[in-house]
């Protein structure tokens, strides 16, 4: 059984020195990245208490239901 991450992290990933897409991961992942490479890839946010909340964050708007956006507008 895996256990549950405390805290996750959004960061944007740099791909032949140049950015990328946001990724998500757990903070100890992320410590251990930038251990070996600091300051390679881009820290958009840590300390999120949920991996969804970290995967909306890292999508954007990219994942939202159409139809919820236009009853918002």
């Amino acid at each position: 059984m895996r256990k549950r991450a405390e805290a996750w992290v959004v960061y944007r990933m740099t791909i032949t020195g140049a950015p990328g897409g946001n990724a998500v991961c757990e903070q100890g992942e992320w410590d251990a990245m930038e251990r070996s490479n600091p300051g390679f890839h881009t820290l958009v946010k840590a300390g999120i208490t949920s991996e969804e909340e970290a995967e909306k964050l890292a999508r954007g708007t990219s994942g939202d239901d159409f139809r919820e956006r236009r009853k918002k507008a």
